[in-house]
């Protein structure tokens, strides 16, 4: 059974003591990796309390669940796309559908029961958020052909992931498009760091099979291109801020971040295998951090 989970997963224990078949629906929606839900479910918070309509946990809760459900799914239809490449890459050829565990047939199935729970959720949003929430569906069918014709596909990803950003923000209220827009912004640059990082424990199987990444793009300068992301993520952060709440003070609510994320880029080590995913898991943290600071500004006065 071990030799089935993946080398990255964060609970191998508990996903290998399950029956063949849920192990490997759990390993297809990567239930055993908590850390993309988490990276999908900050935005949601940044958007929602940055509106400044105080915590708002039962729409949180919601949203949570949204992120594990269409984090799953979108992670079952990536492997249904990408099942011949993950076949030539030795992290990923061990996922469920590339090794023929999961029929593509069953994994279809897994992935329509994921949207389902998806919809319920989309159910308990205004009609406006909904709208919102569902125009990020074009952006999720292309992504997993992005590293097949584009050296950025973590642009891509980072359009993707940050939607949530705008469903939790246009639930609560209708305006300040351009703050919105900003901080929108430096989430994709958040992302196209924290996903370059990630790409770099694959860097010479994407090479072979002829998947591109930014961190092949960037070659020997990938970790000053990850500062250059990181710092133009807190700059944007910080742009949006402003036009949101014009007060220095308010700026001063990113020092935290900002630090988690120099910290993360003053360690990387790509010559470690082990560094860039611990240096990538990290950013559940600074995603708790941003958040932390959308309150403080969201919320000031209230």
């Amino acid at each position: 059974m071990s030799e089935q989970i993946v080398p990255d997963s964060e609970h191998r224990g508990i996903v290998a003591r399950l029956p063949q078949l849920p192990r490997d629906l759990a390993l297809l929606a990567r239930f055993d990796r908590p850390i993309g839900w988490w990276l999908l479910f900050w935005p949601c918070v940044f958007g929602v309390w940055l509106a400044g309509s105080g915590p708002q946990w039962l729409l949180l809760g919601w949203l949570l669940l949204g992120s594990i459900a269409m984090r799953g799914a979108g992670c079952v239809y990536n492997d249904i796309v990408d099942a011949d490449l993950d076949r030539q890459v030795a992290r990923t050829a061990l996922r469920p559908v590339a090794s023929g565990r999961v029929s593509k047939r069953t994994a279809w199935v897994w992935l329509v029961a994921l949207c389902l729970v998806g919809l319920v959720v989309l159910l308990q949003l205004r009609w406006e958020a909904q709208l919102v929430a569902l125009g990020s569906l074009a952006l999720v069918a292309a992504y997993p052909f992005m590293k097949r014709i584009t050296w950025w596909p973590q642009a891509w990803l980072g359009m993707v992931f940050n939607w949530g950003l705008l469903v939790g923000w246009t639930e609560l209220r209708w305006d300040n498009w351009d703050a919105l827009a900003a901080v929108y912004a430096g989430c994709i640059c958040w992302v196209i760091g924290y996903d370059t990082i990630y790409a770099l424990q694959d860097r010479e199987d994407d090479a072979m099979v002829g998947i591109r990444s930014s961190a092949l793009a960037m070659g020997a300068r990938v970790q000053g291109g990850i500062a250059g992301f990181y710092a133009a993520a807190v700059g944007l952060w910080g742009l949006g801020i402003w036009l949101y709440r014009p007060d220095p003070f308010a700026l001063a609510a990113l020092l935290p971040v900002a630090g988690h994320l120099a910290w993360q880029v003053a360690t990387l080590d790509a010559g470690d295998p082990a560094n860039p995913l611990a240096r990538f898991r990290s950013n559940r943290w600074a995603g708790a951090l941003m958040a932390a600071a959308c309150y403080v500004v969201g919320n000031a006065g209230a």
